[in-house]
């Protein structure tokens, strides 16, 4: 049986989610991308609370450019804040999305900015 993208993202998620998990030293960084806008936030999941977070929406994201630019500028974002929260290493989690595009665009920014996984 043939699935439909939906069906086929969840099941990339959940063999991915097997093996990935956060701690309030290690968390997560789970990134979320939607067709306008990219989400990237930091996860314990022993807890199931959600450290620091930063998107494309709500923060002062430059508008201006395309969406890569624009994911660039949330993994900087994002790791400018988990140093802020003493965080320096995490894992990451792309959510089932390829990693290409604009979840390698992010995850590079935020290595540039001093996140390591």
């Amino acid at each position: 049986m043939a699935l439909n993208k939906v069906q086929r993202r969840a099941k990339i998620k959940r063999r991915i989610r097997k093996k990935i998990f956060g701690t309030n030293e290690l968390p997560r960084l789970s990134v979320f991308r939607s067709n306008k806008q990219i989400y990237a936030q930091l996860i314990d999941d022993l807890t199931g609370k959600t450290i620091v977070s930063a998107g494309s929406l709500k923060e002062k994201v430059n508008k201006e450019g395309n969406k890569t630019n624009q994911a660039t500028a949330v993994g900087k974002l994002i790791a400018e804040k988990a140093q802020k929260a003493g965080i320096s290493s995490a894992v990451f989690d792309r959510n089932g999305y390829l990693y290409h595009g604009r979840v390698k665009s992010l995850a590079d920014a935020a290595r540039e900015g001093g996140l390591n996984f």
